[in-house]
């Protein structure tokens, strides 16, 4: 009998469950996606049943459950620090306590009780798990691991060594001193939503100039050569507090931190693009540091700090690793993945292979698919118009419409795991249209005109339009757009802050952030054949191998999972098509939808 283990997440946010079978990964998915509650923390019931589902079992067959971290260690960290900043910290002791004497602390409980299940339970720590979702599921037979985000129980930061089944962590940066609690810091203070907006930060860096990076250096941050740091926590409330920073840091900037949804000003700029330039320096001599200490010439990376694909890039571009792979799914939501994976080659010491060359995230499609019956039956229930188009005709037809400058709404194949729209739940669109990102931002994401767009990219093309020729499939590195696809040198060194937007810098404008950077995937017809095939015939049409992937979704819901949910997205914004499988749906011949625009109140801004 085949060996199953659930891996679970939950509780503080991107709650998420994954099964493992035998040590291969069969199914994952985030309880955002069935909630609809962007970043829910709950417990993933939803997500459990989904996974159990895809494996065709039931509670009573599982052999494991994982729980992703270690819950008294992490109470242990909590209560320490009330005790250091008493009494100061009160009002947000009285916050957290009730929460973790009912439901955290008693984690092993809790779980039994929500899934109705006797066995076995483990919990590796935070960072073993960030450290086992970047290891196993590479192609690697060895690698170092570097592990970052805000805080586990009490490491913030961890390095070490992936080798055949084992890994071995060697060293760790403990809380309070944190590399992605310092950029959520930023996030907050510019007035981004800690834990979402830091993407959002690292988007409007390129608006701005490092004018505050010396500033950072010299009173917040001190950063020795081999990448460990200290923070000067004179300027942080997040220990004790209720904000991230306090008044001290507002006296540093120039006033208190940006309201959310006020107007960006050159002050945001600058600091987005001031702590990034901080942050990829910490990251390069981390990654020199580990790679001295270990080695290696292969990186795993993960952790939520992972996301940050512009500090990815450069790792991966100024060396020392010859390649590095990221864990799709690096911030929490990954590490019911890893604590899974933990358990089957550490708890059970099971053996594990990797072939050099490819990894075990099957492309990271590991969520709900929805078969043409299912999709039949849910548009024929609703009288919603909609042609279906034979499956090799398909690409063709979306091709047409992508360059005719339609903006259409693709849910196709098995759901992605992890925050990256990567062809299955994606809204796509013409790279080459100058108009094509403001329409996209305003008009049907809802959502801060400055923000770029990613480009996805056939594989064996991706070094003809970006100046890195590796394979990014999970769209976690960005490169340069090659100087021969550039306008006038990529700037007309006119414009400056946010009015750089509107200006044409290359030959694909919709994609080309005002750096001349992009967020590129690379695409393989072996994991998403119907996408590389539109893309394929996009570029048979145009010339061009490059189209827009943005996520399916608004600007604070969580990417669409169901056929439902992709129409009632689709009706609500102004795209034009709607493709569920092989059933294609114009926006013109769709019955009057009966909401107002009220409904953009229900959502709140991410």
């Amino acid at each position: 009998m085949p060996t199953t283990i659930l891996g679970i997440s939950a509780f503080y946010h991107d709650s998420a469950a994954c099964l493992v079978r035998d040590g291969e990964l069969i199914a994952a998915a985030q309880e955002e996606r069935f909630t609809r509650v962007k970043h829910d923390f709950s417990f993933p019931a939803n997500a459990v049943g989904y996974c159990l589902a895809e494996a065709g079992l039931s509670v009573e067959q599982l052999d494991l459950v994982a729980f992703y971290d270690k819950p008294f260690l992490k109470f242990e960290r909590i209560l320490e620090t009330y005790l250091a900043y008493a009494p100061a910290g009160v009002r947000s002791w009285l916050q957290a306590v009730p929460l973790w004497l009912k439901q955290k602390l008693f984690l092993g409980e809790t779980i039994r009780r929500e899934l109705g299940y006797e066995g076995k339970i483990v919990f590796p720590e935070h960072h073993e798990s960030h450290a086992a979702s970047a290891f196993y599921p590479s192609p690697y037979n060895e690698a170092a691991i570097l592990t970052i985000d805000g805080v586990g129980e009490w490491a913030t930061t961890t390095y070490g060594v992936g080798r055949g089944n084992g890994i071995e962590l060697l060293a760790e940066i403990r809380f309070p001193h944190s590399l992605g609690l310092l950029y959520s810091a930023f996030t907050y203070f510019t007035g981004f939503k800690v834990n979402s907006g830091e993407y959002k930060l690292m988007g409007l860096a390129p608006y701005g100039e490092p004018v505050y990076e010396d500033i950072i250096r010299r009173e917040l941050i001190d950063i020795k050569p081999d990448g460990s740091f200290k923070l000067n926590l004179d300027y942080f409330d997040y220990c004790a507090g209720l904000r991230m920073t306090n008044s001290r840091f507002d006296k540093l900037f120039g006033g208190p931190p940006r309201k959310s949804e006020s107007p960006i000003t050159k002050r945001e700029m600058d600091l987005a693009r001031s702590i990034q330039a901080v942050t990829e320096e910490v990251i390069l001599r981390m990654g020199r540091h580990v790679h001295g200490r270990t080695g290696m010439k292969n990186l795993c990376l993960a952790g939520g700090v992972a996301l940050n694909c512009v500090a990815n890039g450069r790792l991966l571009k100024e060396g020392p690793f010859e390649s590095i792979w990221i864990q799709p799914a690096a911030g929490d939501a990954g590490g019911a993945v890893g604590a899974a994976l933990f358990a089957w080659h550490r708890y059970l010491g099971k053996a594990r292979t990797a072939d050099g060359v490819h990894d075990s995230q099957s492309g990271s499609y590991l969520g709900p698919e929805f078969k043409t019956a299912q999709v039949e039956a849910f548009l024929k229930e609703n009288n919603y118009p909609y042609a279906r188009v034979p499956a090799e005709l398909l690409p063709a037809k979306v091709a047409a419409l992508i360059d005719s400058q339609k903006v259409i709404g693709l849910l196709q194949g098995r759901m992605e795991f992890g925050p990256r729209a990567l062809g299955g739940r994606s809204i796509i669109g013409d790279a080459r249209s100058p108009e094509m990102q403001r329409v996209m931002n305003l008009k049907i994401k809802f959502r801060e005109s400055f923000r770029p767009f990613a480009p996805s990219v056939l594989r064996e093309d991706v070094a003809e339009y970006f100046d890195f020729g590796c394979e990014s499939p999970y769209m976690l590195l960005v490169g340069q757009v090659r100087e021969d696809k550039l306008v006038l040198g990529g700037s007309d060194g006119k414009t400056s802050g946010l009015e750089k937007v509107n200006q044409v810098r290359s030959v694909v404008p919709a994609i080309t952030h005002v750096d001349n950077s992009a967020r590129v995937q690379t695409v393989e017809r072996s994991h998403s054949p119907l996408y590389y095939d539109i893309i394929s015939e996009f570029k048979k049409r145009t010339g061009c191998p490059v189209i827009i992937n943005t996520s399916f979704n608004v600007r604070g819901e969580p990417i669409v999972c169901t056929p439902e949910d992709a129409y009632r997205c689709f009706m609500r914004t102004n795209m034009d098509y709607l493709v569920l499988g092989d059933c294609l749906l114009d926006k013109r011949e769709q019955p009057e939808w009966p909401e107002s625009d009220e409904w953009k109140t229900s959502i709140v801004p991410d």
